[in-house]
């Protein structure tokens, strides 16, 4: 991984940061970081231009498309488009489902009868909110994954199911769902199916030629890649036939001043000049990832979240929360290097914020862009959410579990107040790198938690 961090501590000195927050921005590898430096000194607009720094970014681009479509054992036919993230993968895709649904009659506002896209209630808003635009129902997830696959087989039997939306881990409780058993049911009642994979990709293979997947999206960011590119790969008709997700450059054939004839594959989607550096970086963790052995890599992740689940069960005031009985009991189940928690007593901020001032570790507090799942799980102000994978360290596990330990049996050591919505050390005398400045209200909460 890149080099450790040093974190200051409220109360003076400094530690390695631990970072427990890998499933919201995973770190840069160094190969990554290493591979971006040498791609840049050639960074150029692509496809269009003579230029040998143009000709060189056009083919670490188009390279990165196959790297990905290896990646996840895309099909010959499928199509692999460049985006900003997951959420822009799941909203092109709407945008595609929503130009099926017209061409077969359907109008915003009428009937339900030309298609619905089934979602559970436990998603990402990422693959929930694009698809409360197109007519929709949900399925609620039950306490065990073989209640769950019935209920929503029910729903895929009553019929006019379009598209099956589905997470491939839950970002909340890091449980994993057995996404080819649901692509068999899908098809097996004329539906599709779309995988969130943007917890899953970077902790398991995905092989969509096996699995029969007919779509699946994921992040660079949370793949161990900066700058922000994200991926959707699947079926090339869909995408062909929808309308295109940006409306500009490089994605025609010929424009006129009243009429635009489009062009197919992934430059329909990709209007406008596309990022480079961010599709160079994410094929390049793709590759590393690839190149693990799945065994040691699994093993690794595994054996570090049962230390924390084990660490957290031995705390009397701790609490690990998770959704189904069952999934030990599916091979390809389990669960990612996820942990959620609370800690009774304590506001899930307050509890982050503490960790990180007195203690150099960063976890994510929240509602984790979740709100039906938290709602759920009887967390409507949010829990915590450990997270790890690839050069995660059993300490930082056991630091997180000694922070926690010592705020239970000796409270807190600093004061700490709210601004901006977010709980921070009051009277903070640290400061950031001196090209980071300390803004006010940096630590600002988002939205939802005014609700």
């Amino acid at each position: 991984m890149a080099r450790a961090l040093a974190a200051p501590l409220i109360q003076g000195g400094t530690v390695r940061y631990a970072n427990l927050d890998y499933a919201a921005s995973a770190p840069a590898v160094e190969d990554v970081a290493a591979h971006l430096n040498e791609v840049l000194p050639f960074y150029a607009s692509v496809h269009r231009g003579a230029g040998f720094a143009s000709q060189v970014s056009t083919s670490v681009y188009e390279n990165a498309r196959t790297i990905v479509a290896d990646f996840v054992g895309a099909r010959a036919d499928d199509t692999v488009i460049f985006t900003r993230n997951t959420t822009d993968s799941l909203n092109l895709l709407a945008g595609c489902v929503e130009s099926i649904l017209q061409s077969r009659g359907y109008a915003e506002g009428r009937s339900n009868a030309h298609g619905e896209v089934l979602y559970l209630d436990i998603e990402h808003h990422a693959n929930l909110l694009p698809w409360q635009r197109l007519p929709h129902r949900s399925v609620v997830a039950a306490s065990s994954i073989e209640s769950t696959l019935d209920r929503v087989e029910t729903q895929l039997r009553a019929g006019n199911v379009l598209l099956l939306a589905v997470t491939g881990a839950s970002n909340v409780t890091g449980e994993a769902l057995p996404v080819a058993e649901l692509a068999a049911l899908a098809h097996q009642y004329g539906a599709r199916i779309v995988v969130d994979a943007a917890q899953l990709a970077p902790h398991r293979r995905i092989d969509l030629s096996a699995t029969d997947i007919d779509y699946v999206a994921f992040s660079g960011h949370k793949l161990y890649a900066p700058f922000g590119a994200g991926v959707l790969v699947g079926r090339s008709d869909w995408l062909d036939s929808g309308a295109p997700h940006l409306a500009g450059g490089g994605a025609v054939k010929e424009v006129r001043l009243e009429s635009t004839r489009w062009t197919d594959g992934p430059a329909r989607h990709e209007g406008g000049s596309p990022n480079v550096l961010g599709a160079a970086t994410l094929a390049k963790a793709a590759t590393i990832l690839a190149e693990l052995n799945a065994a040691d890599w699994h093993s690794h992740e595994q054996q570090l979240r049962e230390h924390l689940v084990a660490g957290f069960q031995n705390l009397d005031g701790v609490t690990v929360h998770s959704l189904f009985s069952d999934s030990a009991s599916y091979a390809e189940c389990g669960s990612i290097g996820v942990v959620n928690f609370s800690v009774t007593g304590y506001d899930a901020g307050l509890v982050a914020a503490y960790l990180s001032a007195e203690h150099g570790v960063g976890v994510r507090d929240g509602k984790f862009c979740a709100h039906p799942l938290l709602n759920r799980l009887g967390l409507p102000s949010g829990s915590l959410r450990a997270s790890f994978g690839v050069g995660s360290r059993r300490e930082d596990a056991q630091r997180l579990i000694d922070g926690v330990a010592a705020l239970l049996r000796d409270g807190l050591g600093w004061d700490y107040v709210v601004d901006s919505g977010r709980w921070v050390p009051a009277n903070d005398h640290r400061s950031y790198p001196e090209w980071a400045p300390n803004t006010p209200g940096t630590a600002g909460a988002a939205p939802c938690f005014t609700d």
